[in-house]
């Protein structure tokens, strides 16, 4: 039998805990060996038994350890991930994968030299609402896209309790580095590259430091992508909505995963993440020349798919699913698109 891939996690705040250690606690392919925690070993009192380290430095010395999760701030991700390459490991980068365009593409470069897997955590690849898109616009129910619309939006008119560098004026602070990754990555996996970029990045709040707001246009010629997200939406409209030439898909709702994952329900029964019926999304479309309008089934969604894949690729040489190069290209966009706004003009891409 193959051994599990040993596992160290950097940082113990709520990333880690939430998105991460419930799948490899729950995973027979992974070992957790090491947690970083910086101040204090509360982590032993939940994984007894575990080595708590201090520095980077003292995870990526320990030659047990093969593979590292960064989930720790924003500012610290492009210097442990080159660490932890450096030092032959495999690493993890939650989004976003760096906070510049020449940091992600040093780690593209290193992951190459070092012969090691480099895959930035873009966990919403694995969501219900974004697997039925996917399916939906692959079985062509819609004809040809002309118009997708994502919306990520909150109603958070306070200061933040919890994660407060978000809100200061760091290099990758502000929500179009933390929720503008999730949407990117999911229009360039249905769409790929667009042809040009438009974008409004601000602040709404009075008390803001950082963006709080952001309005994307990706333009493919035929078809127009919107990403959007504010923090002053107390009532959702869509979430998703898609327009073809044959008709359209609308979806409201937020996958459940995050919810359970935060009240503590590990991911290990076989309906869990599965999406209550009354958040299916509506197709309103043509199929074999008759017109419908009906509740489309949402797919199950699962962000330990994230792991089941890295481990194959680690153990068995299959095909990484999100690379290293797909963290360079968000950030491309991230960077091209504060180029759009602050300039106020449409940047066309090469």
């Amino acid at each position: 039998m193959t051994s599990p891939i040993k596992t160290a996690i950097i940082s113990y705040g709520i990333s880690a805990k939430t998105f991460h250690l419930p799948f490899i606690r729950t995973n027979k392919g992974y070992e957790l060996t090491t947690i970083m925690e910086r101040s204090g070993d509360s982590a032993l009192q939940k994984y007894p038994g575990i080595k708590i380290a201090k520095t980077i430095e003292d995870v990526v010395a320990d030659p047990n350890v093969e593979l590292v999760i960064i989930a720790s701030p924003n500012t610290t991700h492009y210097p442990y991930a080159k660490a932890a390459l450096l030092a032959g490991k495999h690493v993890v980068v939650e989004k976003p994968f760096t906070n510049t365009l020449e940091e992600a593409m040093e780690l593209v470069e290193l992951a190459k030299t070092t012969g090691k897997i480099c895959a930035v955590y873009h966990n919403r690849r694995y969501v219900a609402d974004f697997l039925t898109m996917k399916k939906i616009l692959g079985d062509g129910l819609l004809g040809e896209p002309r118009e997708f619309f994502a919306h990520y939006d909150r109603y958070r008119p306070d200061p933040r309790t919890y994660g407060l560098w978000r809100e200061e004026t760091l290099p990758g602070s502000g929500v179009f580095y933390d929720l503008g990754p999730h949407l990117i990555d999911q229009a360039l996996v249905l769409f790929g590259m667009p042809k040009s970029i438009t974008a409004d990045i601000r602040k709404m709040k009075s008390y803001s430091q950082v963006d709080d707001f952001f309005d994307v246009k990706l333009d493919y010629e035929n078809l127009i992508v919107t990403l959007h997200s504010s923090m002053l939406v107390r009532e959702m409209g869509p979430r998703y909505m898609i327009h073809g030439t044959k008709g359209s898909f609308i979806k409201n709702g937020e996958d459940p995963q995050e919810e359970l994952l935060k009240a503590g329900v590990l991911p290990i029964s076989k309906d869990w993440g599965k999406e209550e019926e009354e958040n299916f999304g509506v197709l309103h479309t043509e199929i074999n020349g008759e017109v419908v309008k009906k509740s489309y089934p949402s797919l199950q969604g699962s962000f330990g798919f994230f792991y089941n894949n890295l481990y194959e690729t680690i153990r068995n040489s299959t095909t990484l699913k999100e690379t290293a190069m797909d963290g360079y290209q968000v950030i491309r966009l991230i960077e091209l698109a504060f180029k759009s706004s602050e300039e106020r003009r449409t940047i066309y891409i090469d």
